[in-house]
């Protein structure tokens, strides 16, 4: 509120101000609250050299606390608490245990000693935080001269050029060993650890604003360092920058910058800060940038901005007396900090000439810290609700299910992403045709590496890269792949083969091919391109590629057509289900299983996908995906059932058990992609003890089956196709659709940094009142050099016709 500080209910809980906790007040009668206020005494250096109490006062709007480090030892507290009675707003200062009766004391005791309800996260959402390291504060740091060069390390004992590490106490920059991080080195900074004991290194190309790798020798563990900005600075390093400020360097004697950490981040180019409404920066909480970078992307969209921070008083005064497990609120909270510039103002002019004086650039204190939002939003997911990173296309899918699943009045914002996809599958022999129809929120973009315009140059590095690795020289250049945008909209429309397709013309296994078109064109188009995939070995891998994404995009000829003149259609016809005798019998086709898998799905679950369904191929594994995403086990390894199992009493049969008596859930999958409903699948599995075949010879014998009328049942079904990828409603009306021409323009692009969407660093660029804008966690500034060419996940707009 106006006065700043934190309104608790005596009753329940609800952390607004002082505006929102009069309609509370109006709406329940509870009058009795705790205000609570934060008076922070920050220390500034004084005449004297002492230090001089400098007072100012902490605004708390639950979570959304200024992104000052407020836990560190430049900062000291006062905390003022008082006992609000409304409607008269009669204060009573605490403590006081004259005034008060002794349930109030005791009430207020229990409030002032309770935990924040952000830092009540699962146990497991953290177990994997860094701790900071014990010499972080009382470091040493030799006045040697050492000044570290932007790019260009190399190991100070051997000609090693990658996986470097500067100690902290001296400047000296040694190769690491394996143990590291997975990459080759011959030892040399653990080596100089015993020789010196200087106890901290960082790892070189991983420093960024928020942080860097550094590792304790001897702690022997990955640490935080609290004091690193100051610890770099001290050889010439500035972490908001990445660039040299003591060597006597000019921007013209650095080198290109190429890597994907350095061009992305726009290293080495003095951005100019942003504030402001819309420009507000937000706080990694370790490894959550892909959170920031979606979300900042999500309310640059004004439906969403409508539909949340527009409603805002509405859904503050319909919130339930929990707010912190209600969806809306935490996205009109999110969205408030972002869009209302309370929390992006530019620093005072005492404040940037007292950083001057002292040659120093302190954090600003802008942005929000999304703790409570990220806790409710990961809440029970198995991935999402860890510290570890996270891919931003899951995460963007994960988010549009959460709106689906909570509708904020008549507007659902996620219909600006919705389209249909219209799949015509062709039987290679027959030379007969399938349409389906499915929903979808993401064009997937193939990546045409074939089609690389410098190919010679990418074979001789290649060639250059293996030999110096082989004589342990140094890396040449990085020469990366150029490939046009074209060629990868050419690779997205041509015709696919369908694995083990079944044809029921022939009534048996034939070679197939599948093609896909927009049945209609959503109004915002979200532009995904597939780096990610798989080596022979399995191991993920990422493809290093510059793709020329246009700035006006127009796929009106990807528009769909429909069954054509003289085209014939498949016959409806199901394919038999064998189960074999000996369940091991049954091997997991492993290409329907890397198909599932660079859809971005986890591997455990497309092998238990294809496995359930009786390897009858990726399309038919795809639907048991979306009908289980949800399960905790879900991205668990396959445990497969013991024979004689499988055909006992069912309730085991092929996987977990769903509702008391009722037929196993993989089961009634496999009949629902046979194109069946569901209530139909589990009228006929339980009429048949669960068998398959005879469930499918009862489905043929009854077409006109009894409604099935469990709430029980219809509660499941809701859960189970409320995923961000389902099938087309069956409904009459079917999916709601914002149809219109296929011309876009591009508003903003989110890059990814690293080898694997399970590491490294998102940053999300924004075009905003007609120029770039970065958003790098906290820091937002204006773009000089959008790497458009390196994207991850583009957001186009439709151009109105």
């Amino acid at each position: 509120d106006s006065e700043g500080g934190l309104y608790v209910c005596m009753n329940t809980f609800l952390g607004f101000g002082r505006e929102h906790i009069e309609r509370h007040y109006r709406k329940t009668g509870q009058c009795v609250y705790l205000h609570l206020k934060r008076h922070v005494i920050e220390k500034v250096p004084g005449a004297s050299g002492g230090a001089l109490p400098k007072r100012r006062n902490a605004k708390l709007f639950l979570d959304l606390e200024i992104s000052s480090d407020l836990n560190s030892d430049d900062f000291e507290y006062e905390d003022e608490a008082k006992l609000v009675i409304f409607p008269d707003h009669y204060e009573i200062s605490l403590p006081n245990i004259e005034e008060l009766p002794a349930l109030v004391t005791i009430a207020c005791d229990a409030l002032l000693s309770a935990k924040s309800p952000y830092r009540k996260q699962e146990p497991d959402s953290w177990e994997e935080e860094l701790q900071a390291s014990k010499h972080a504060k009382t470091l040493v740091q030799l006045d040697n001269g050492v000044r570290i060069p932007p790019s260009g390390w190399k190991c100070s004992k051997c000609d090693l050029r990658e996986n470097l590490w500067l100690n902290l106490t001296d400047g000296s920059v040694l190769c690491g060993k394996w143990f590291f991080d997975g990459s080759g080195g011959n030892g040399h900074a653990m080596e100089h650890y015993k020789e010196t004991g200087y106890p901290l290194a960082v790892k070189l190309g991983t420093i960024t604003p928020d942080g860097a790798d550094v590792y304790s020798f001897d702690e022997e563990e990955p640490v935080l360092d609290p004091h690193l900005a100051k610890h770099l600075a001290h050889f010439g390093i500035d972490m908001l920058q990445m660039q040299v400020t003591e060597n006597g360097l000019r921007d013209n004697d650095i080198k290109p910058r190429v890597s994907e950490w350095e061009v992305i981040q726009e290293a080495g180019v003095k951005l100019k800060p942003m504030y402001g409404p819309g420009y507000t920066g937000m706080k990694n909480l370790g490894n959550s940038c892909y959170l920031n970078a979606v979300m900042q992307a999500i309310f640059s969209i004004p439906e969403f901005q409508r539909a949340y921070v527009g409603n805002l008083p509405r859904i503050f005064d319909y919130s339930p007396l929990d707010p912190t497990q209600d969806f809306n609120t935490q996205m009109a909270k999110l969205g408030h900090g972002l869009l209302s510039g309370q929390y992006s103002k530019p620093p005072m002019k005492s404040e940037l000439i007292e950083q001057v004086m002292k040659e120093e650039h302190k954090p600003q204190h802008n942005g929000i810290s999304p703790r409570m939002f990220k806790a409710f939003i990961s809440k029970g997911h198995p991935e999402f609700s860890s510290n570890r990173q996270q891919d931003a296309q899951e995460f963007f899918l994960h988010l549009i299910n959460l709106v689906e699943r909570n509708p904020v009045g008549s507007e659902n914002p996620s219909d600006v992403f919705r389209f249909l996809v219209e799949e015509r599958t062709q039987c290679c022999q027959s030379r007969k045709v399938r349409y389906t129809e499915r929903v979808d929120y993401i064009m997937q973009l193939p990546v045409a590496m074939e089609a690389a315009t410098n190919k010679d140059e990418l074979i001789a590095y290649e060639l250059k890269r293996r030999e110096a690795e082989a004589a342990r020289r140094p890396l040449p250049e990085l020469v990366r792949a150029k490939v046009p945008f074209r060629a990868c909209l050419q690779a997205f429309s041509e015709p696919s083969n369908v694995e083990d397709f079944w044809s029921s013309a022939l009534q048996a296994k034939s070679a197939g091919v599948k093609t896909s078109r927009f049945a209609s064109f959503p109004e915002y188009l979200v532009v995904q391109i597939k780096k990610f995939t798989f080596g022979l070995d399995w191991i993920p891998k990422k493809l290093d590629v510059s793709i020329d994404m246009p700035d006006f995009l127009d796929i009106s000829h990807l528009r769909a057509r429909g069954l054509q003149p003289g085209e014939e259609e498949l016959p409806d016809i199901a394919p038999p289900i064998v189960i074999p005798d000996d369940p091991k019998a049954l091997d997991i086709d492993e290409s329907s299983v890397m198909q599932l898998a660079e859809m971005g799905f986890p591997l455990e679950a497309c092998r238990k996908a294809v496995y359930y369904t009786g390897n009858l191929g990726a399309e038919v594994a795809f639907n048991w995906i979306i009908a289980h995403m949800e399960e905790p086990d879900f991205a668990e390894p396959l445990v497969t059932p013991a024979f004689g199992e499988v055909a006992s009493s069912g309730a085991a049969a092929l996987g977990a058990v769903g509702l008391d008596n009722q037929p196993p859930e993989e089961m009634v999958a496999i009949i629902i992609s046979m194109g069946f409903q569901r209530n139909l699948a589990i009228q006929a599995l339980k009429a048949t003890n669960n068998n398959l075949e005879r469930a499918l010879e009862w489905i043929f014998s009854h077409p006109d089956p009894e409604e099935e009328s469990d709430p029980a049942l219809d509660t499941m079904d809701m859960e189970n196709h409320a995923n961000a990828n389902i099938l087309a409603d069956t409904g009459s009306e079917g999916p709601r659709i914002k149809d219109g021409p296929g011309r876009y323009e591009l508003f903003g692009f989110i890059s990814h940094m690293g080898t694997s969407t399970m590491s490294g660093h998102y940053v999300c660029h924004l075009r905003k009142e007609g120029r770039w804008v970065i958003y790098n966690d906290l820091r937002v500034c204006a773009s000089e050099r959008p790497p458009k060419d390196l994207g991850y996940i583009y957001f186009y707009h439709r151009i109105p016709s």
